[in-house]
């Protein structure tokens, strides 16, 4: 019996979506106004969820105090308040869309999760636009 256990965290960033190798016609056409030169912000809201059987010791899939506890860890001290292009390293060559951030999210959180435990991030970049990556 599988069970998804579901933790919601948030975080305030600044970004700017651009390619260093296309011109500024061609960022601007791409990404519009997401191509401030001067950045923009979101306050992203972040739901992490893993799935497994429940332990039949615990009760658990996960103990939600350390899943809370790694996403405050490693997401939340990383991303709240930083520009994500220029504070956080792992978009110094990756565009920070809503795509890659989950993507880099979910990174950071695979190997603090048991392996034979699904995880899932889904990213709110804003309350209508959100992405979903369960990895490869």
């Amino acid at each position: 019996m599988k069970v998804t256990v579901s933790r919601k965290a948030h975080f305030n960033a600044a970004h700017r979506l651009y390619r260093k190798d296309w011109s500024m016609e061609q960022n601007d056409l791409v990404f519009g106004k997401c191509n401030n030169p001067n950045f923009h912000g979101h306050n992203y809201e972040l739901i992490v969820s893993v799935t497994g059987e429940i332990d039949q010791e615990t009760g658990f899939v996960v103990d939600v105090k350390i899943l809370s506890d790694l996403i405050k860890e490693h997401i939340e001290n990383a991303f709240d308040h930083k520009n994500l292009n220029l504070d956080v390293i792992d978009f110094a060559d990756l565009n920070p869309t809503a795509e890659n951030i989950a993507v880099v999210i979910w990174n950071k959180l695979r190997n603090h999760i048991e392996t034979n435990k699904e995880l899932e991030v889904v990213l709110y970049e804003t309350p209508r636009n959100f992405v979903t990556y369960k990895g490869n």
